[in-house]
């Protein structure tokens, strides 16, 4: 493993890496060697914390199985693939359309001819960051990258779809926020009652459709 672990807190540890990449092919490491003791990983835009029971595997011992980790590339996993049914009505599109110098049409294309990878969750409970893991058709991936709106909307619709910088993402609840929205899905992303409550979770490829 190449980074550094910090301390962080009795029951945890901070791995801190270079960028996203090594984030996501250390978490498939870790969570394909997952021993008991282990309460929780979670990644974020370039570190990982490991939350542990102390009882079970004290901090001594998961820094060992941290460092003896072997990042795993993203064909090394089976993949949980999620498919979100989209209306591309958002009231942004245009916008997005005129940011990328593409058409509305365009748009709508590379984002569900994108393969999207959930990166990390964050913000709010159910919402993930989501980044192009190559395409299917439409272009680049990262062709669709534009920067968030200059004011934020005070609330914002649950299941809005949006775009903000090389991320796209759904909102899980109503709340305030600031990313390009270009459409709403009826999909369910928080369910407190289910297990897990999150329907994306982190490594899960989404797959976006154009619902007719």
């Amino acid at each position: 493993m190449t980074g550094r672990i910090l301390p962080y807190g009795d029951h945890a540890l901070l791995v801190e890496l270079d960028g996203l990449d090594a984030v996501l092919a250390l978490f498939r490491g870790l969570e394909a060697a997952w021993p008991d003791g282990v309460v929780e990983l979670v990644p974020a835009a370039r570190t990982i914390a490991v939350v542990v029971d102390p009882r079970i595997l004290p901090l001594s011992a998961a820094r060992g199985w941290i460092e003896r980790t072997r990042p795993l590339p993203a064909d090394a996993v089976a993949e949980r693939v999620v498919e979100l049914d989209v209306r591309y009505d958002g009231e942004d599109l245009a916008d997005v359309a005129r940011l990328t110098g593409r058409t509305e049409a365009e748009v709508v294309a590379v984002h569900t001819g994108t393969r999207w990878r959930v990166a990390f969750g964050g913000f709010a409970p159910g919402f993930a960051y989501l980044v192009g893991d190559g395409t299917v058709d439409g272009g680049a991936a990262d062709a669709l990258e534009v920067p968030r709106r200059a004011t934020p909307r005070t609330a914002v619709p649950p299941g809005s779809v949006g775009l903000a910088g090389t991320f796209s993402g759904v909102y899980p609840r109503s709340s305030p926020g600031g990313w390009q929205l270009i459409g709403r899905t009826d999909a369910t992303l928080w369910d407190e009652n289910a297990d897990p409550p999150a329907l994306l979770r982190p490594g899960t490829v989404v797959r976006f459709r154009e619902a007719r």
